[in-house]
């Protein structure tokens, strides 16, 4: 019995665990989130949210400066980062380590804090190497348009954010945010997603309030904290404001994640204008996506059929009888309808005509601007440019900066592009940086451009070898070299070029024979220039070559000549060494000389002694004759 009762009392604690440990499993993880608060030197924190914006280091390039915020829905940040054309007509922030997938970019605008600086700087803005953007004159006087926001797949680890001078002032950013939002987000369609891209137009949040981004709404982090401008009427007496307390269903779900609270509030026809009609200039000529959002708030409509209305855009049907309650399930339930139309002309017009009840209803309008996502150039090539503008010090005034081929709008300045249809990617298939005033060498990497059908680097200082892996670009009709400062020998492999027919390297310091398959191009028109290298010989035009010798004679030589100095140096040490030890041993005996003399004389004197004893004895015996013993 005892055990019976403590299984009750636990019972409920195991269910209580069992569901905080599924909540937890199935929970979605918190969204990728980068603020970076341009020009700082150290991280933000901002009220009244407490947001963090990171500090803006090795990015990019630029100058940091104080920042004057153009609006009030702008970040409260101190400082921004401002791109001179001196530097280059591109900029780019490269922001690494990014997840894959889906996200929101919004770039806010700003303006120098200095005295008499009144001027707003016009310039276009590209994310991923699509142009998204260009200001117009008077944007720091909208609020909405002071900042630039686009909807885009990231398929690598990496970001690109591009600023593209047009000549009416220095571009000047004050912040950038990338933050992640649902993989189907404003998915326009199964097939559509990766390839597109929506620029937004305007959010609108209809009736009474206030302008709000989502965290002012209490949403979803995973809806990328939108900002939703407020409208209170479409037109003078044509419509009034709803609003509700209630709670409202079906709004923050996935995949776009919407804040309930913007269902809060609606405007409404009246019965002297029953129709909602709401008008907006936009550019021509463009596909635009628009989300229109709507729950049944008014008190007044209790039941399915008591409202029902026609959303027309541009004067066509595009959702007949809409009855809000009837599609979204109940009073107080969200509903979303979306469209994507062509615009030819200037002006989007959404109209709202009621079939049944007095008027029509409406919370809140999405308008995106639907851009097909520019394919970017082969990454090989890209490499290859960036070793390029490193090795001959590129100017910093050509930028290089980004892309070299898009956006199409903006290429770099002396690269030419071509789209490639086998891999739908952009190629670069000419080079034209003739006097720019490089002064580097020509890197073995520029073989890496395998599209080159033209390379002018005439009229610079570019000293050094032509490198033989130019002989690889099969497509290159054009090659200038001329008047810089290469030496050596023109590469065998020039000759296999046999698409060349200009070849100018007339002017530099070359030397040796012209490959004979160049010589012999002369005769098919091709137009070669080789003046004014007093080294080189071998064709008409030029002086007659010595004895030929082949490259693996020329080492033979070398390294003959090398080993005949290396045998030179050798017996000219020995030799050396042998004197020195004859001079140190005639030294050694010179100063012995008198200390042997001295010894000769003694050794002398010492025998000539001994034997004179010797004869004495010998007549001392003679004359005493024999002694005899008794």
């Amino acid at each position: 019995m005892l055990r019976f009762v403590l299984r009750l009392l636990l019972l409920p604690w195991l269910l209580l665990l069992l569901s905080s440990v599924f909540s937890l499993a199935s929970a979605k993880p918190a969204p990728f989130a980068m603020r970076i608060s341009c020009g700082a030197r150290q991280n933000v924190h901002t009220k009244p949210t407490n947001t963090l914006w990171f500090k803006d280091f090795a990015y990019t390039g630029g100058i940091p400066f104080n920042a004057t915020r153009p609006s009030f829905i702008s970040p409260p940040l101190q400082s921004l980062r401002y791109f001179p054309l001196s530097e280059g007509p591109e900029n780019c922030y490269i922001i690494n380590r990014v997840p894959r997938g889906h996200y929101s970019v919004r770039i806010f605008f700003g303006l120098l804090a200095q005295q008499n600086y009144d001027s707003e700087p016009l310039f276009d803005i590209s994310v991923e190497g699509t142009q998204v953007t260009s200001l117009k004159s008077g944007w720091s006087s909208h609020d909405d348009e002071t900042f630039a926001e686009a909807q885009v797949f990231l398929k690598d680890s990496s970001v690109s954010i591009c600023f593209h001078s047009t000549g009416h002032g220095d571009p000047a950013i004050l912040s950038l945010e990338i933050l992640q939002v649902d993989d189907k987000a404003y998915q326009l369609s199964q097939q559509s997603g990766q390839g597109i891209i929506l620029r937004t137009v305007t959010r609108l949040s209809c009736g009474t309030g206030k302008p709000k981004f989502d965290v002012d709404y209490g949403g979803d982090h995973w809806g990328g904290d939108r900002f939703w401008n407020y409208i209170k009427t479409f037109g003078q007496s044509t419509d009034t404001p709803r609003s509700t307390e209630a709670s409202i269903k079906q709004a923050s779900n996935p995949p776009n994640f919407y804040p309930a609270a913007l269902y809060k509030n609606a405007i409404v026809g009246t019965a002297s204008q029953p129709k909602l009609e709401y008008i907006m200039d936009v550019d021509p000529n463009r596909n635009y996506s628009i989300w229109l959002h709507f729950a049944e708030i008014d008190s007044t409509v209790t039941g399915v059929g008591q409202r029902v209305f026609d959303i027309l855009i541009n004067g066509n049907t595009e959702f007949p009888d809409v009855d809000v309650i009837k599609m979204s399930g109940d009073r107080y339930a969200a509903l979303v309808l979306n469209t994507t139309v062509p615009v030819s002309g200037r002006t989007l017009t959404i109209t709202l005509d009621p079939k049944e009840g007095d008027h029509a209803i409406i919370n809140a309008i999405e308008i995106f601007e639907v851009i097909m996502a520019e394919s970017k150039t082969v990454p090989e090539e890209v490499k290859a440019l960036q070793t390029l503008k490193k090795t001959l010090g590129l100017p910093v005034r050509l930028g290089w900066n980004g892309d070299p081929c898009v956006p199409q709008q903006h290429p770099w300045s002396g690269a030419d592009c071509q789209f490639d249809r086998t891999s739908s990617k952009w190629v670069i298939d000419g080079l034209g940086l003739d006097n720019q005033g490089l002064k580097g060498f020509l890197p073995d990497g520029i073989s890496k451009l395998h599209h080159l059908q033209s390379l002018n680097l005439s009229g610079n200082n570019i000293h050094g070898t032509i490198p033989s892996s130019l002989g690889t670009i099969t497509s290159l009709e054009v090659l200038d070299l001329s008047l810089n400062s290469f030496n050596g020998s023109i590469p065998e492999s020039l000759g296999q070029l046999t698409s060349l027919q200009r070849l100018n390297l007339n002017g530099n310091s070359l030397s040796g024979r012209v490959p004979a398959a160049l010589g012999g191009r002369l005769l098919h028109r091709a137009s070669f220039n080789f003046t004014d290298n007093h080294g080189l010989c071998g064709i008409p035009g030029l002086p007659t070559c010595g004895p030929h010798l082949t490259a693996a004679a020329k080492i033979g030589i070398a390294f003959g000549a090398l080993l005949l100095f290396l045998l030179l140096v050798i017996c000219s040490i020995c030799c050396w060494k042998r004197r020195q030890n004859i001079l140190r041993t005639q030294q050694l005996a010179a100063r012995e000389a008198p200390y042997a003399k001295a010894r000769t004389h003694l050794s002398q004197n010492i025998q000539m002694s001994r034997q004179h004893n010797h004869h004495a004895q010998s007549r001392t015996a003679a004359e005493t004759g024999p002694i005899l013993l008794s």
